[in-house]
């Protein structure tokens, strides 16, 4: 059985499958980052309507540097899966955008910028397939997904 997510908001609940055979390394760390409460308390700190919601930028907690710009410390690769595609409630790690891969999800230049940043989409987003990793989908809570505002509350992430 696949591992599942569970964000709880100021809006609500978020209930996301988590892709743990196709994107095992990213999955191990969001669930490490959740386990340590790394998200507790932070923002979503950018909400695009009708595009995505992005969450899980320590500073938009601590307010020690621009919200979007911070991460756990350190970088992980990308696990692009050509068979994940960013539809309706798709979970995705976002990045600095320096890194492209071939249609098989191959790294061929630049430097994977993984960390802890993630985001929702609201609708299905194909410009993202191949440069993002699709890692998760909602299961319960795309209302929530739809309704977060910019600078609402992550209050927790759990993996189980």
């Amino acid at each position: 059985m696949a591992k599942t997510a569970t964000i709880t908001t100021s809006r609500g609940v978020i209930k996301l499958e988590l892709f743990d055979k196709e994107c095992p390394k990213t999955v191990a760390n969001f669930e490490k980052l959740a386990s340590q409460k790394f998200y507790d308390g932070q923002k979503w700190h950018r909400v695009i309507k009708d595009f995505m919601i992005q969450g899980g930028c320590p500073h938009s907690k601590t307010g020690e540097g621009r919200a979007g710009t911070g991460g756990p410390g350190y970088k992980t690769e990308c696990e692009i899966s050509p068979k994940l595609k960013h539809g309706k409630g798709s979970l995705s790690m976002a990045h600095a955008g320096t890194c492209r891969h071939d249609d098989a999800g191959r790294l061929i230049h630049g430097t994977c910028s993984n960390g802890s940043q993630f985001f929702i989409t609201h609708v299905p987003t194909a410009h993202l397939d191949g440069v993002h990793t699709v890692f998760g989908k909602v299961l319960q809570g795309q209302d929530v997904v739809d309704a977060v505002k910019q600078g609402d509350d992550i209050v927790s992430i759990e993996v189980a």
